[in-house]
C-alpha cells in the first residue's frame, strides 16, 4: 500500500480506493485483540477474586472504571484520529493497551489492578474512532457498511475468544492470559507499522488549511438534531451490551450451576457468533437497501434492535439454558446489524473531518452510560438482588434504542 491515495473524484464514491481490503483485513487483527483484552477479565471473576481480595461491587467497578476513563477521553481519542491521523493514532493505541495488559501480570492489589484497567482504558480510547474513520475512508458507498461489518467481526471474535480468559485462569493461572495477549499485541503493533497509511482528506489537501480544532468540532456537532439522536441510541444499547459482557457469565453460572469455564464460553460464544452474523448480513443488507433508499442504513438496525428486545427480556424469565442460548443468539445478531452500521450512519449526519470525533462522542455515552450497567450489577448482587432486573432492564434500552433510529434525518446520503 502506497504512503498516499489519490485524491477522491465522484466516481471514488462509488468503489473503494486501492489497498481498501487490505486495511480492513489488518486492522481485523487489531480490533480482535482490542476487545479481547478489555473483555478477558470479565470471564474469570472467581480466579481474580482469590488472587485480589474485592467484593462483587469492587469487581464490577473494574469495568465501570475503564468505561468512565474510556468514555470520558472519547472524544479527545477520536479527535486525535481527525487532527493526528489515523493510521499514527491506531498503532499508538494498539501498542499502548497491548504494553497494559503485558503489565497487568505483575499486579498485586486492587488498586493496581483498577489502574491498569484504567490506562488500558486512556490507551484504547483512540482505536476504534481512528480505525472505523479509516475504514469509512477508503471505503465509500456501496461497500462501507460491509467493510465496516467485517471489521467488527474482529470484534467478536475477541469478545469470543475472551471466553478462552476463564480457560487459561482455571489451568495455568488468571495471569497467563494477559501475558500471552499482550505480547501478541506489542508484536502486531510492530507488523502494522509497516503496512498502515492514512488516505489524506480533498479538504485538508487544499492549500494546507489547519485542521479544525476540537472545541469547533464539538460544538458543530452540538448542534446536530441528528447528533443527539443517535447518541442516545448508542448510549441505550451500550447499558445492554456492557450489562451482558459484564455479568451474563456470572448469571449464567449461578442460575444454571456451570464451571466458570463453560459460564464464560457460553455467554462469550453464542452472542459473539451471531454478531459476526449480524454485522456481514447486516452491513451487506444495509449496503444494498441504500442503493435505493437514503434511510436504508438506519431501517437495518431498528429493524433487528426491536425484534431483539422480547429475546433479552426471555433471558431473564427461563430455567432453560438452551433458551437463553437462543435469546443470546438474537442479542448478538441484532447488536451486530448496529455494530456494522453505527459509522456509515455517521458519516450521513457527520462531514468528513469531524467523524472520528463524532464516534468519539459515542462512545463517551455509551461507556458512561455502559459504566453505570458494570457497576449496577455488582450493587445489586451484594443486596442480594437476582441479576435478571439488570437483564429486564436492557431489554427496555434494546428497543428504545431501535424505535430511536426511526427519526434520525439523514443530511447527506454518504
Amino acid at each position: 500500500m502506497s504512503a498516499s491515495a489519490p485524491p477522491m473524484n465522484d466516481a471514488d464514491n462509488a468503489r473503494p480506493l486501492p489497498g481498501a481490503w487490505l486495511v480492513v483485513g489488518l486492522l481485523w487483527l487489531a480490533g480482535c485483540l482490542n476487545y479481547l483484552d478489555r473483555v478477558m477479565l470479565n470471564t474469570m471473576r472467581d480466579s481474580i477474586k482469590q488472587a485480589v481480595s474485592m467484593g462483587d461491587d469492587g469487581f464490577g467497578g473494574l469495568t465501570t472504571g475503564f468505561l468512565i476513563v474510556y468514555g470520558l477521553l472519547s472524544p479527545l481519542g477520536g479527535w486525535c484520529a481527525d487532527r493526528f491521523g489515523r493510521s499514527r493514532v491506531i498503532l499508538f493505541s494498539l501498542g499502548g493497551w497491548s504494553a497494559v495488559t503485558w503489565a497487568t501480570v505483575y499486579v498485586q492489589t486492587y488498586e493496581q489492578l483498577l489502574a491498569t484497567r484504567s490506562l488500558l482504558g486512556i490507551c484504547q480510547v483512540c482505536y476504534i474512532p481512528a480505525a472505523l474513520a479509516l475504514i469509512s475512508d477508503y471505503h465509500r458507498g456501496s461497500t462501507r457498511s460491509l467493510a465496516t461489518g467485517i471489521h467488527m467481526t474482529g470484534v467478536y471474535a475477541g469478545m469470543a475468544l475472551a471466553g478462552m480468559g476463564g480457560w487459561m485462569a482455571d489451568h495455568h493461572g488468571w495471569a497467563s492470559g494477559f501475558w500471552v495477549f499482550g505480547s501478541f499485541g506489542v508484536a502486531l503493533a510492530i507488523v502494522l507499522s509497516f503496512f498502515l497509511r492514512d488516505v489524506p482528506h480533498a479538504s485538508q489537501a487544499n492549500a494546507g488549511q489547519p485542521p479544525v480544532d476540537v472545541f469547533e468540532t464539538l460544538k458543530t456537532l452540538a448542534g446536530s438534531g441528528n447528533m443527539w439522536i443517535i447518541t442516545l441510541h448508542w448510549g441505550l444499547l451500550g447499558f445492554a451490551g456492557w450489562a451482558f459482557i459484564t455479568w451474563m457469565p456470572s448469571y449464567l453460572r449461578e442460575q444454571f450451576d456451570l464451571s466458570q469455564t463453560e459460564a464464560g464460553f457460553t455467554a462469550s460464544v453464542y452472542t459473539q457468533v451471531a454478531a459476526l452474523a449480524g454485522v456481514l448480513i447486516g452491513g451487506a443488507w444495509a449496503d444494498r437497501w441504500s442503493r435505493t433508499q437514503i434511510r436504508g442504513r438506519l431501517w437495518v438496525p431498528m429493524i433487528a434492535l426491536t425484534l431483539a428486545s422480547p429475546f433479552v427480556f426471555l433471558s431473564a424469565h427461563t430455567d432453560t439454558l438452551v433458551v437463553v442460548s437462543v435469546c443470546l443468539i438474537a442479542f448478538g445478531f441484532a447488536r451486530g446489524c448496529s455494530d456494522a452500521n453505527m459509522m456509515p450512519i455517521l458519516c450521513q449526519v457527520a462531514a468528513p473531518q469531524h467523524r472520528a470525533t463524532g464516534y468519539g462522542v459515542l462512545n463517551f455515552f455509551g461507556c458512561l452510560i455502559g459504566g453505570v450497567a458494570a457497576y449496577l450489577g455488582g450493587w445489586l448482587k451484594e443486596r442480594d438482588v437476582d441479576l435478571s432486573y439488570l437483564l429486564m432492564g436492557s431489554a427496555i434500552g434494546v428497543l428504545l434504542s431501535g424505535l430511536l433510529l426511526a427519526v434520525v434525518k439523514p443530511a447527506r446520503r454518504d
